[in-house]
């Protein structure tokens, strides 16, 4: 029987390896120089970044970055803290403003956000200023917090009736005396009065995308949405960034999601993909992002690369953004 033509030909006595081909069995490969829990402090310490030092690009103007999907249990705030955190520790000015009432975010950033703590519906509702409500994160250099309160829970029904109630967030960002290099707007998962105000005062929408087949039917009406409003109130307003998330490598249904996404949008669509880590899931319930939490996980590496395609994707294509 005939080998197949793409059998290689077995060596014979005479034949001299080649310089190109030959490996050595005495010379350990780097997977087997590093063991898995070297690779993973290695990974660590490129993470936290002890020495402080600027490693990501930092953006000539601020970039207001809405992270925005209707659909609940897509990543969105797991997806805005992790970012921040990563960003701030590699050199970047970043603000997180809470904007659901849940207050994940502020949960997550281990910011106090109970009944009585100055919040960001006092900016929307009473226009108390942005700096009197941003909290300092702590053990994260460069990073504030404008925590959300239950008490953000009815300004819904109070916007109904303030003047200009689709700018009232614009207004106070713009108004804030210190400069950032991104501000992440976390959304409420609908299409109400306070994500409306999140698209009034961005310049980037970035939609977190769950790689299962639910997550893609509530896209087109958010994109309606996203068109409206920059019809109508925010004409610089554009979806920049598609990250991908709880990726599960074993299915088939993850693998044809993506191709989806990617073919519908292109470039817009981040390289880096969240796989599903129990690690990202866990690190909440500690009061931390999964950055700080395990730093050598499968999920801090991917989000820590989601951030570095963000950061350079901002200086090689800049976008019209509020100084």
């Amino acid at each position: 029987m005939a080998a197949p033509a793409d059998t290689p030909p077995a060596a014979g006595y005479d034949d001299e390896p080649t310089a190109s081909t030959y490996v050595s069995r005495e010379t350990p490969t780097r997977e087997e120089d590093d063991p898995p829990l070297a690779m993973e402090a290695m990974r660590a310490v490129q993470i936290l970044n002890p020495s402080g030092e600027v490693t990501m690009p930092r953006p000539e103007r601020t970039r207001v970055m809405c992270v925005a999907n209707q659909k609940g249990g897509v990543g969105k705030t797991t997806t805005t803290v992790n970012l921040a955190v990563a960003l701030a520790l590699h050199g970047n000015r970043v603000l997180v403003v809470d904007l659901d009432p849940q207050g994940n975010a502020s949960t997550g950033l281990n910011v106090p956000h109970h009944t009585g703590v100055p919040d960001v519906y006092d900016c929307l509702i009473d226009s108390v200023p942005l700096e009197e409500v941003a909290q300092a994160v702590e053990g994260i250099p460069n990073l504030w917090c404008v925590p959300a309160t239950i008490d953000l829970a009815g300004a819904e029904i109070e916007l109904v009736s303030v003047v200009a109630r689709e700018s009232r967030l614009a207004r106070a960002i713009a108004a804030y005396p210190g400069h950032f290099d991104y501000v992440f707007i976390d959304c409420p998962p609908s299409l109400g009065l306070l994500t409306v105000n999140a698209l009034v005062a961005a310049q980037e929408v970035l939609i977190p995308i769950q790689c299962e087949y639910y997550a893609l039917e509530g896209l087109n009406q958010l994109i309606q949405n996203i068109n409206l409003v920059r019809q109508h109130l925010n004409p610089k307003l554009e979806v920049s960034t598609i990250l991908l998330t709880m990726y599960d490598r074993r299915t088939r249904l993850a693998d044809a999601v993506e191709q989806d996404v990617r073919n519908h949008f292109g470039d817009k669509v981040l390289q880096a993909v969240i796989p599903r880590n129990v690690r990202v899931s866990e690190a909440p319930s500690y009061g931390q992002s999964v950055m700080t939490y395990d730093p050598g996980s499968r999920g801090a590496t991917s989000y820590f690369e989601a951030a570095q395609e963000i950061a350079e994707r901002g200086v090689m294509e800049p976008v019209s953004r509020n100084a």
